[in-house]
């Protein structure tokens, strides 16, 4: 009977507790992500994300000193231009505002923070597609490549750490790596959003980044379905070997045996995206008074980590890490 009592005993205090935790989670495995809008004035709010907004290249400068005062040093940057085209070149313009933005962080503060750089080009086309698409509204694999290449060189050049090839094209890491090595940069690193599930819960993001998919369509066609599991680790197998030093599973709580079964099987490190519906779904409750939205975020981003990711790209980076530091 008495080894029956130790689980208790070991939760006896807090202390005993943390002394005893499988699970840590820590600032420094949070990644925030940030939007950057180009020509405001001042930051805007969106609404579908509370406490979120758009920055301006001052405000974003801001949030990340702030970031790094909580012991956040890695964040997302995602880009919304005045300008969109069917190609969506704003991405890989060396104007283009996520480029600005980046070498306006890494001018700041340099290698204190990671810069990671969404590497796509939905927030950029007047489509609202991840690519280049064909007459039929199909979108052309193999064409969306080449763009990919130049939004790559386009953000490394301005200082990124880190490129992050979101669009789940066929052989995208691969052309991204060898643009990469033609180019002498041996050093940048990619995370390769390798098991990104075609999800109803990107809905407060797509506003955050203005995008919609023009006649009402969907990226079923080249993102992976929910009902498929073993999938996601052939896509990520085949990124790795293409030279992905890292791989994402997005969203992160639906999709906790993704990540379970690729840091498993894999090698390299795993990260999770808690997406933007999931903060807004815990916000929305707890602005009800139904649930205490920092212990759910606290819970949901400790599973995350528990079921195996190495860090955790999340809205509530900066709430959780104060609360954290405490």
């Amino acid at each position: 009977m008495f080894p029956a009592q130790r689980p208790r005993r070991l939760r006896r205090t807090p202390a005993i507790r943390r002394l005893v935790a499988e699970t840590s989670l820590d600032p420094s495995d949070l990644v925030a992500p940030l939007f950057v809008a180009e020509g405001l004035s001042e930051p805007q709010a969106i609404l579908s994300l509370p406490g979120h907004v758009q920055h301006t290249l001052d405000s974003l400068r801001d949030e990340v000193k702030a970031l790094l005062a909580t012991g956040v040093t890695s964040v997302i940057l995602f880009g919304v231009p005045l300008s969109k085209d069917e190609l969506g070149s704003e991405a890989w313009s060396g104007d283009g505002i996520a480029q600005v933005a980046i070498r306006s962080l890494k001018d700041a503060f340099g290698d204190e923070v990671v810069v990671m750089a969404d590497l796509c080009v939905d927030e950029y086309t007047t489509h609202g597609h991840c690519g280049v698409v064909r007459s039929d509204g199909s979108v052309d694999n193999d064409a969306t490549l080449e763009l990919y290449a130049k939004v790559a060189l386009a953000q490394v050049e301005a200082g990124a750490d880190v490129v992050a090839p979101s669009g789940m094209m066929d052989g995208q890491v691969g052309a991204i790596r060898s643009a990469l090595e033609d180019h002498g940069y041996q050093e940048t690193i990619i995370l390769a959003y390798a098991a990104k599930y075609a999800s109803g819960l990107y809905g407060p993001f797509r506003e955050a980044v203005g995008v919609e998919i023009v006649g009402g369509g969907n990226r079923k066609g080249y993102q992976q379905d929910s009902s498929n599991r073993r999938e996601a680790l052939l896509e990520a197998r085949a990124d790795v070997e293409q030279g992905a030093d890292m791989v994402m599973v997005k969203p992160a709580m639906t999709y906790l045996d993704i990540v379970s079964d690729l840091k498993f099987a894999l090698d390299v490190p795993v990260a999770a995206y808690h997406v933007s519906g999931e903060y807004a779904m815990v916000k929305a409750a707890a602005e009800r008074g139904w649930i205490d939205a920092t212990a759910v975020a606290l819970e949901q981003l400790t599973a995350v980590r528990r079921a195996g990711a190495d860090f955790v790209l999340t809205y509530f980076a900066r709430e959780l890490a104060e609360e954290l530091s405490r």
